[in-house]
């Protein structure tokens, strides 16, 4: 669904160094849609959602009887979910982060109108062990830290007095549950804390129950099934459970509606229902949709699924919808992988997604997940592999949404215990990711073993026998390395193609039975202790490392699996998935990941663009992502940069043209070639510094400049223009937002970027500044001084830092000035920023609401000082003296050179 809403003007200078060409639709402001507890509420079904996140009193440590209400934790601090226990620096790696023993205790006043419903408390996700007490009763004891705690507190609110959650996590080393892994031993970062959404939810005494609560096989809440389908039909099968939970017998229906994304009914489908007090039963239906319009990455069209149970008087007692896309997959062996009844027309090529982030771990809020699955899809990418474990619904919502293929795994990484209860824990792993995403049309692929371990065989034939169990209907498939002990047992082996290279699990035969993908491609590292590679690029380091990184990825001169490499493969060869898409932090290194296609900001390096330039050029109106053709030019044209421009472009013909000489050179695209879509270009000795100097010396800055024009059947469709960066007179700030509102409740964040410019906006790469945010208004800076993220340097010529919206709606200022400021440092940026509305209601004591808004004020860096317009006038006019004075001194520099 799409909202029209007025955004705020953003200070957003640098358009020499970006697209000319704007994405179909980037007029629109694109609000996404995240389910809640499993579901998208409805009003009037007497089912209600609340949000639990803000207002937690949090402690760092062992504490005796914090989990009893009369337990004084005043003191503690207030934190609102998602919360990762600390804030990181950037470089957060060789497990600096926190591992221990955490307490989080939230009070609230259970609303009258509750009596006489039931009331769940769902948490997304806590990292580690977990208990979880209401009121002094231990309500939930929990192993793992990637699948839903969820808990009945019906029986022990206590009305008209206050109620305390109190929540025990310990993340520490603990090898009886998955993963296992030591800390320092491990390729990833746990983190901890309650690190995703917790909701309330409230409904009546008969209810859809939640599959990952109630722990019934292929069962428990909505289950949405396909078959039979084709462009002219497809079957729906749908099985909802449902509770009793009343002292008295139930007598009604449930009726199930299928709407299309214009709220055109599709079907309605009904079946009688009678259940006894204190009985659950499954109900099942079907229903046959004609012309279905089906999911697919390129037209990812989603259908919307009422479910409600009625009574026999026809009001509706419990009821929500689901998103469902119509789609069929099949691996077919050596004719490789099939979508909707036909034969995939292409390598399917992706990357891998560890869920962290820069300071907060892996605390995202959802619109943060929705932003890294846009950023994915926007680079032309088609599947993610949720490495090494089921992530956030929020970004399994994104993917449905933007058309994105998901292969789901469950938690584990190079590790296996003897123990029994160990694999005891991987099953029920197994189990309850299915039950959590199985109605997802993006699940492409399920990996329910453990990442790269040396497991039994019959640990291998036990999962595989459990995901069919759970997901006993068509289209359901399976995948594991090549080499691993049971890999009979799997449809779809792991393995890099025969024409590549790279990896311990592969394999010189191919198995006609059997389809091909290789699950991480890409990282080239020398050996595994020192982690030296030309595919581990610190976007800090500037051009020649990140144009290193991007042709690796694109196309080597050696035997080695890359993009060119999976597009040379006969069709049993499905594709592969980058590792990996975003710089992340691991316990066993001191060094972060840096191979990503971006850094831990989400800050593009070279490579993306490259990826960009892979995706096809025609406009896709289908996709709420940037689509259709691109030009980018991957040289800054600094000092120090290559002679040889490099231009990524997926567009038919490329024309560069350096101004300083006017000369045009011309690219056209090799006609039927094999290999990747768009290979790099390069543009032998098309900038000379000289020359830019020679320009600059006679005033005419103007005149230097690279231009790429990307062309498509005769017509310039896309631009992209580079100017060197001169001297640097300005901030420059802008919110990477991917054109999403900032929602106003206590868990929302958004990077703001900042950048030291010139006077024409062209960003200064070559620069070490250091910058200094501040705020004001309904906001805080995640960041402090501390963790060196503020102030914080310039890198590339850039400075990021997290801000996160309170529950108070309205305008957020934010200000970004270099720090030690003189006559000469550029002048200081502002942004406003305007958070909204919540949709949902929150739960929270209103004394402890308002003293976290406070503690938000009382952290912002130096908030009286945000500068007024009058000030910041005052900055430019100095700027402008001083460069009259300058010029008298430039003036005598050329006499005397």
């Amino acid at each position: 669904m799409k909202h029209h809403v007025k955004r705020p003007a953003l200070l957003l200078l640098c358009a020499a160094a970006l697209f000319s060409i704007l994405p179909s639709w980037s007029n629109e402001s694109y609000q996404p849609l995240f389910s809640t507890a499993g579901f998208f509420a409805l009003p009037e079904t007497g089912r209600e959602v609340y949000n639990m996140n803000p207002a937690w009193r949090f402690y760092k440590g062992p504490v005796e009887g914090a989990e009893r209400n009369d337990f004084d934790d005043r003191s503690w601090r207030l934190v609102s979910l998602p919360d990762g226990m600390e804030y990181l620096p950037t470089e957060a790696s060789g497990c600096i982060n926190y591992q221990g023993e955490v307490w989080y205790r939230k009070h609230f006043t259970p609303d009258e109108a509750w009596r006489g419903r039931r009331q769940f408390l769902h948490f997304e996700a806590i990292m580690g062990k977990s208990k979880v007490w209401l009121n002094g009763v231990l309500l939930q004891s929990h192993y793992g830290g990637y699948l839903p705690v969820i808990v009945d507190i019906t029986p022990y609110l206590k009305y008209g007095q206050d109620n305390v959650i109190a929540v025990w996590a310990d993340n520490s080393d603990d090898p009886a549950y998955p993963p296992g892994k030591e800390q320092a031993m491990l390729d990833f970062a746990y983190f901890g804390g309650i690190y995703r959404d917790c909701w309330l939810v409230v409904h009546n005494p008969v209810f859809i129950t939640d599959p990952n609560y109630e722990d019934e096989k292929a069962s428990g809440g909505l289950f949405v099934s396909y078959d039979r389908v084709s462009e002219q039909s497809a079957v729906v099968h749908i099985d909802t459970h449902i509770r009793n939970a009343s002292n008295r017998i139930f007598r009604g229906r449930v009726v199930w509606q299928l709407y299309d994304h214009d709220d055109k009914l599709i079907f309605n489908l009904e079946k009688k229902l009678s259940l006894a007090a204190g009985k659950a039963h499954r109900v099942s239906g079907q229903s046959q949709v004609l012309q279905p319009r089906l999911w697919s990455p390129d037209s990812p069209h989603l259908y919307k699924l009422h479910v409600y149970v009625q009574d026999t008087n026809g009001k509706t007692v419990d009821g929500y919808y689901r998103r469902i896309g119509i789609r069929s997959i099949e691996f077919k062996g050596e004719d490789g992988f099939w979508l909707n009844g036909k034969p995939y027309p292409e390598p399917l090529i992706g990357a891998n997604r560890h869920q962290d982030f820069a300071v907060i771990g892996n605390a995202l809020s959802n619109s943060l997940h929705w932003r890294d699955a846009k950023k994915l899809r926007d680079a032309g990418l088609r599947v993610i592999r949720n490495a090494h474990y089921p992530q956030d619904p929020a970004f399994m919502d994104a993917c449905d949404e933007l058309g994105l293929f998901v292969i789901v795994n469950t938690p584990g990484w190079q590790f296996w215990n003897q123990e029994p209860v160990f694999a005891q824990r991987v099953y029920s792993d197994v189990r309850n990711m299915v039950r959590r995403d199985r109605n997802h049309p993006s699940v492409w692929l399920w990996e329910p073993i453990l990442n790269e371990t040396w497991y039994p065989d019959d640990f291998a034939l036990n999962v595989v026998n459990i995901l069919h169990e759970e997901y006993p209907y068509p289209y359901c498939y399976a995948g594991c390395d090549v080499t691993a002990l049971g890999h009979q047992y799997f449809p779809v082996h792991f393995t890099h193609p025969l024409n590549g290279k790279g990896g311990a699990f592969n394999t010189d035969t191919l198995d006609p039975k059997i389809s091909y993908f290789t699950r991480e491609w890409g990282d080239n590292v020398d050996d595994w202790n020192s982690h030296n590679s030309p595919s581990r690029v610190n976007r800090a380091w500037g051009e020649a490392p990140m144009l290193k990184q991007a042709q690796g990825y694109a196309k080597t001169d050696y035997q080695y699996t890359c993009y060119d490499v999976l597009y040379r493969n006969p069709r049993q060869h499905v594709g592969g998935c980058l590792w990996h898409s975003f710089d992340h932090q691991r316990g066993y290194h001191p060094d972060p990941f840096y191979g990503g296609i971006m850094d831990a900001f989400r800050q593009p390096k070279l490579s993306y663009y490259m990826f960009c330039a892979q995706r096809p050029a025609k406009i896709n109106p289908d996709l709420p992502a940037e689509t259709g053709p691109m030009v980018y030019i991957a040289n800054a044209m600094t000092p120090f940069s290559p002679e040889d421009v490099t231009v990524y472009s997926n567009c038919d013909e490329v024309r560069l043209t350096y101004g300083g000489n006017g000369n045009t050179r011309i690219y056209h695209k090799p006609q039927n070639h094999e290999g990747m879509p768009s290979p790099v270009i390069t543009f032998k000795v098309a900038f000379d510094v000289m020359q830019d100097k020679e320009l600059a010396r006679n005033g005419k800055h103007a005149d230097s400049y690279l231009l790429a024009e990307g062309v498509m059947d005769g017509k310039v469709v896309a631009t992209h223009k580079v100017m060197p960066s001169r001297r640097p007179s300005r901030l420059l700030l802008w919110a990477d937002d991917e054109r999403v509102e900032l929602t106003a409740d206590g868990s929302d964040l958004l990077t703001v970027v900042a950048a030291v410019a010139d006077d024409n906006g062209n960003i200064k790469r070559l620069n070490n500044y250091e910058i200094k945010f501040e705020i004001e208004g309904p906001g805080e800076l995640v960041a402090n001084e501390e963790t060196f993220t503020n102030p914080r340097p310039v890198l590339w010529g850039t400075a990021p830092v997290l801000v996160r919206a309170t529950t108070t709606p309205g305008e957020i200022k934010v200000r970004a000035s270099v720090v030690w400021s003189g006559k000469h440092t550029p002048v200081s940026a502002e942004l406003t920023l305007v958070s909204h509305r919540p949709a949902l209601p929150i739960i929270a004591d209103s004394e402890e609401l308002k003293q976290l808004q406070n503690q938000s004020g009382d952290t912002r860096q130096a908030r009286q000082s945000t500068s007024t317009d009058c000030e910041r006038r005052i900055e430019e006019l100095q700027q402008e003296l001083n460069r009259l004075k300058l010029k008298e001194v430039e003036q005598q520099q050329s006499d005397f050179e």
